[in-house]
């Protein structure tokens, strides 16, 4: 597809250009970052070597290369559903991530969510503060055969995809300099505690006793429910338009990529090559196969034709909702855990056309809704003999509560916090810099109207 300006686009797109206030501060904020870490450049003293496991860092290596490369694979899964005018803005805003944050997790966001916990509630912003004491600092406790480094790189790449994954609730429709400052916000205020939380030894919630293998909670449920916040708060009150997909290929390009890269995402949170990093490999694989499946079948059930998008989105529900369960259930009912998270999550987005929300590419239904089923599933299903470090329990199909008790409470305090976190930040954020594209900037597409720049095929 081309695109051919008429006269009157034309003028508009040039009005836009010459309207567009140069931003200076952003470029200061990262040259003041860059001389800090010529005066801070954490020079390790004596490098750690005891205990470090080759293969483990060899696994754990890939592994940060495979959670890495399903940023790109969201920036094609989301990408190929938009209308074909904002392809580029759409793709853009999971790639910035990628810079945004890997800069910031250096600066201070490792600190907040693995620094030494203040409360439980978040980690020490001195601890890790521009990377110090990570080159030569000892292995993470829950991770004691690779560096520091590599785990805290591991992590980063969690970091990055999360606020990627709530660009799907707002594309087309949110101006790209409030975008970016939404990506820090989210990323300091929201993501940092939910990961110290859950995952810090110290964290509240680890202490409760919650299970979260790679991210139920702290990535997909903060995503989802922060984009059912977005979806609420930019919702055109007025009018709801539907999207075509511009380039089914590129959803199932994105799919793949997403798919291969989960491995890494969930596998690799067994922070060591061994036999609980293949078994989560393998409830992985199986759960969003069985998701896909389910997905198709649930539409052709509906009277609709079994769809490529269909099987896509499915089959992503599925990675969603096993990834807390990843390594604390059998492979048999990840099967299970990939069929009802599907079910479910067509369900809410059947729903969720018939009410005001604006949700564009259904992050909500599928990340926050599948986020939510999978951590449930987890506290269901989950067995001790097949994760020693689940010291919590079994899960209620084997007749013990403590568990489910845990994860209730755990659902509760997530979802409010990421949804009325997410809200104030965006408030915050159309204060400081307007969130809305205009309507002239919306009708011309986000490609042309916020980077100058237009898909050509």
């Amino acid at each position: 597809m081309i695109f051919v300006k008429t006269r009157s686009e034309s003028s508009l797109i040039l009005n836009l250009t010459l309207t567009m206030k140069k931003s200076i501060f952003p470029l200061i904020l990262l040259f003041a970052v860059s001389l800090l870490a010529v005066f801070q450049p954490a020079v390790p003293s004596t490098l750690v070597t005891e205990g470090i496991n080759s293969g483990d860092v060899a696994w754990m290596l890939t592994a940060t290369a495979l959670v890495l490369l399903m940023t790109p694979g969201l920036a094609y899964f989301y990408g190929g559903m938009i209308d074909t005018k904002n392809i580029i803005s759409t793709m853009l805003q999971s790639f910035i991530a990628m810079g945004v944050i890997s800069i910031i997790w250096i600066v201070v966001g490792f600190s907040l969510a693995f620094g030494d916990s203040i409360g439980g509630v978040v980690g020490d912003p001195t601890t890790f503060f521009m990377f110090k004491n990570v080159l030569d600092g000892k292995p993470w406790s829950l991770a004691p055969t690779i560096p520091l480094v590599l785990f805290a790189f591991f992590q980063l790449k969690f970091a990055i995809i999360t606020p990627a994954l709530i660009t799907g609730t707002f594309a087309e429709r949110i101006n790209f300099k409030s975008y970016v400052l939404f990506l820090i916000l989210f990323s300091l205020l929201i993501y940092a505690p939910l990961a110290h939380w859950t995952w810090h030894p110290d964290g509240f919630l680890f202490k409760l006793g919650v299970l979260d293998f790679a991210g139920g909670t702290v990535v997909h449920m903060s995503a989802g429910f922060a984009a059912l916040a977005a979806s609420i708060y930019l919702r055109n009150k007025s009018v709801k338009k539907s999207i075509a997909p511009a380039n089914i290929p590129f959803v199932l390009l994105g799919t793949g990529l997403l798919w291969f890269g989960w491995f890494g995402f969930n596998a690799g949170s067994a922070l060591s090559a061994g036999v609980l990093a293949a078994t989560a490999f393998a409830t992985t694989n199986t759960a969003s196969a069985a998701a896909g499946l389910c997905w198709v079948l649930f539409d052709s059930a509906r009277g609709k034709k079994p769809s490529a998008l269909g099987f896509c989105i499915g089959a992503v529900v599925g990675l969603v909702a096993i990834t807390p369960a990843a390594g604390f259930v059998t492979i048999p009912s990840a099967i299970f855990i990939g069929t009802v998270a599907s079910l479910v999550s067509n369900i809410v987005v059947h729903w969720k056309s018939t009410t005001a929300l604006e949700d564009t590419l259904d992050v909500f239904p599928c990340h926050g809704v599948g986020g939510a089923v999978g951590m449930l599933m987890t506290a269901f299903l989950a067995n001790t003999a097949v994760n020693s470090a689940n010291t919590t329990g079994n899960g209620l199909f084997f007749r013990e509560t403590t568990l489910f008790k845990a994860h209730l409470i755990a659902l509760v305090v997530v979802i409010a916090f990421a949804f009325f976190g997410s809200l104030l930040l965006l408030k915050i954020t159309d204060l400081i810099s307007p969130l809305k594209v205009s309507a002239e900037e919306q009708e011309i597409g986000s490609d042309l109207s916020q980077h100058g720049e237009v898909a050509k095929a």
